[in-house]
């Protein structure tokens, strides 16, 4: 006889971003933009910034004792880290290890995951294989990302966008929280270089003349990304309803990247779910790439507002290209 499967669950959830603060203001005063133009475009009026010498793996740090502290549970507890970022503290080693030993966390297995601005909802999944297989109970999943490192200053197309933060995730085999019932996961490498940082990899390593020619900053073709965006989270969700087999008109919150304010309607809009059940914090963080996602599940999450049997939508789209959409229920 087949053993049944074992079914996964969010036990917690955190975030954290830095005190610094970047307003629509101040960027007025280092590129040629305006806090009408930004917010008119993005619907971003602030983004947190980490000091110099902040790694990725101390945002996650803040955001993991936050959601360890609502799961209940220690570092000890953790069989297995999670660490979706394309900002490490360095190539090598992962940002996972540099977490697990500040964690403490020696019993945990580590590993990075690289999807952009989809790389929570990827670790999310990675996680639940791991919990439905038996081969761990307790996994910690981090969305982090200190996007002012490779952000150009003088860009003002690309820097009123970013912001560095971290959200994270218990995933457990315990009934406990919020059941992570299904996703499912995409990608299209074909348009990789429509938003892509070109330089720091094998490719193009560092030297004086890559650094000179500023191609260790994220570069995008924004109305092109804009458009890819839309398409690719609409049949993320589409796909993934298709599979559960649940009607659109059952999404109880949506929780989409938080890239630009006229994405997050138009997704809203296409799924027919009103705006009051559309998480938006865009205007408060700005893009925090894998971070977008999981502060946003925090944050609903802590506010109290999910209610038993609400069905959740999580959906995400990054650079590779990548897209996914996760179906959480409370």
């Amino acid at each position: 006889m087949t053993a049944a499967l074992r079914e996964a669950y969010i036990a917690g959830t955190g975030m954290y971003v830095p005190d610094k603060v970047l307003t629509n203001a101040d960027l007025e005063r280092m590129v040629d933009t305006s806090d009408e133009w930004i917010t008119t475009r993005t619907g971003i009026k602030k983004r947190h910034i980490a000091e110099n010498g902040t790694g990725t793996s101390d945002l996650a740090l803040e955001a993991a004792k936050d959601a360890m502290a609502m799961a209940g549970v220690t570092a000890a507890d953790l069989d297995l880290i999670i660490t979706a970022t394309f900002t490490p503290d360095s190539p090598c080693p992962s940002a996972a290890c540099l977490l697990q030993e500040k964690l403490g966390a020696k019993n945990a297995a580590s590993f990075d995951l690289n999807a952009a601005c989809t790389g929570f909802i990827y670790g999310l999944m990675t996680a639940r294989q791991f919990i439905v297989s038996g081969m761990y109970d307790t996994v910690l999943v981090l969305g982090v990302d200190k996007l002012s490192s490779i952000t150009n200053w003088r860009d003002r197309n690309t820097c009123v966008l970013f912001g560095d933060g971290a959200g994270a995730a218990i995933v457990t085999s315990r009934k406990q929280g919020l059941r992570l019932r299904a996703g499912y996961l995409g990608a299209d490498g074909s348009m990789a270089t429509l938003l892509h940082m070109p330089g720091g990899g094998s490719v193009i390593p560092p030297t004086h003349e890559s650094i000179d020619q500023d191609l260790h900053y994220i570069a995008m073709n924004g109305r092109k990304v804009f458009k890819a965006a839309v398409l690719s989270m609409e049949k993320a969700v589409d796909k993934l309803l298709e599979q559960e087999g649940v009607d659109k008109h059952e999404i109880r919150w949506l929780i989409p990247h938080q890239a630009n304010l006229r994405i997050i309607k138009v997704l809203g809009d296409y799924l027919d779910v009103p705006m009051e059940r559309v998480h938006v914090s865009v205007q408060d963080y700005g893009n925090t790439s894998a971070a977008t996602t999981a502060i946003g599940l925090h944050l609903v999450n802590a506010s109290g507002e999910f209610e038993p049997g609400d069905k959740i939508v999580v959906v995400a789209f990054g650079g590779g290209f990548t897209w996914g959409a996760c179906l959480i229920e409370c």
